[in-house]
């Protein structure tokens, strides 16, 4: 008896705080889930950093054997000039790109990787006014281009999503929800298609350097608005068609963005992905402003009522003519 009641009294418990339980196993699913990251990443990566420095240290100590008039410290000071110098976009290798980080071609590249928050980083502005200018400059621009993505894919949802989904469901009979996970799943693959397959062929045959795997880490980084940097198109020796190449890279990353936000939009309206969101919300309770105003009007409406009443009781005790009638009669004529 009693463990049924205190099983009851846990169930009840649950019920009544599942939202903060669901919470709560998310932010430890996410904290384990950062944790289980840093583990695979430091595991596979720390070897070949190893493997790299070591390389690094005896190509240095050769260099200071084959040239005995040059210093440690005069090689190492050379070094973190190039270095800072490679920070900022400028390399000093012969076959590097001859091409200046700042014409407008490539200005263009970097205005639309600011405002779209990927941020390669492989060039950053040198002076600071240019650091100034920025800072305002993504300010301002970074709402106005979410203000305009969303504006843009609010217009290509109702005729890629949500159109498609009601007429396949009123003109032949399909369950909406099944019209919609078999959209949804259509509209992935054609995205994934023209912004990631397609594109990682085209530039692996552009690029001397890219394989298609590595091609396909570019479109992936650059949509996810992850931007790592390490891999940038258009910056290798001799790029054929610079400029003209840079602009297509920049409409390929709007238009790209875009695809991926209908793309996310359309799942994001799937009933059984609301469903699941709603575990982790918290319930909406009616407003406490909302509250005061309705008992506000309620104390307005009474009081009103109460002045009425009570200016009908003085006009008829005031009226010489009018009888008073006892409660009773006025019950018996009610009745009647």
């Amino acid at each position: 008896m009693l463990q049924s009641l205190a099983g009851s009294s846990c169930v009840r418990l649950v019920e009544q705080h599942r939202s903060a339980w669901c919470f709560a196993l998310l932010v430890l699913g996410y904290l384990l889930y950062l944790v289980f990251g840093a583990v695979v990443f430091s595991s596979v990566e720390l070897p070949y950093e190893d493997l790299l420095r070591q390389e690094l240290g005896k190509l240095k100590q050769r260099f200071l054997e084959e040239h005995g008039c040059l210093t440690e410290q005069q090689l190492e000071q050379f070094l973190m000039r190039v270095l800072e110098a490679s920070n900022y976009g400028v390399s000093v290798l012969s076959n590097a790109s001859g091409n200046w980080n700042w014409d407008f071609t490539s200005s263009l590249f970097f205005a639309s990787t600011v405002l779209s928050t990927t941020g390669y980083g492989h060039t950053v502005p040198l002076s600071d006014g240019g650091k100034a200018f920025c800072i305002i400059y993504s300010v301002i621009g970074i709402p106005f281009t979410l203000l305009f993505l969303t504006a843009v894919v609010q217009r290509i949802i109702v005729h890629v999503t949500r159109r498609p989904v009601l007429y396949f469901h009123i003109r032949w009979g399909f369950s909406k929800q099944v019209v919609a996970i078999i959209h949804a799943m259509i509209l992935g693959f054609i995205a994934v298609s023209c912004f990631f397959l397609i594109p990682a062929a085209i530039f692996s045959v552009l690029e001397d350097d890219w394989n298609f795997l590595e091609s396909f880490y570019f479109c992936f980084i650059s949509l996810s608005t992850i931007g790592l940097g390490d891999y940038v198109p258009g910056e290798g020796y001799n790029q054929k068609f610079r400029e003209l190449y840079k602009i297509g890279i920049t409409c390929f990353l709007l238009l790209g963005l875009i695809a991926m936000l209908v793309v996310l939009e359309t799942f994001c309206e799937l009933h059984e992905l609301k469903k699941f969101r709603k575990l982790f919300y918290v319930k909406k309770d009616k407003e406490e402003d909302q509250v005061h105003i309705m008992e506000h009007d309620q104390l307005s409406f009474s009081s009103i009522s109460d002045q009425a009443a009570s200016m009908k009781d003085d006009q008829k005790a005031n009226e010489p003519f009018v009888n008073s009638q006892s409660p009773t009669s006025n019950d018996s004529s009610l009745n009647n």
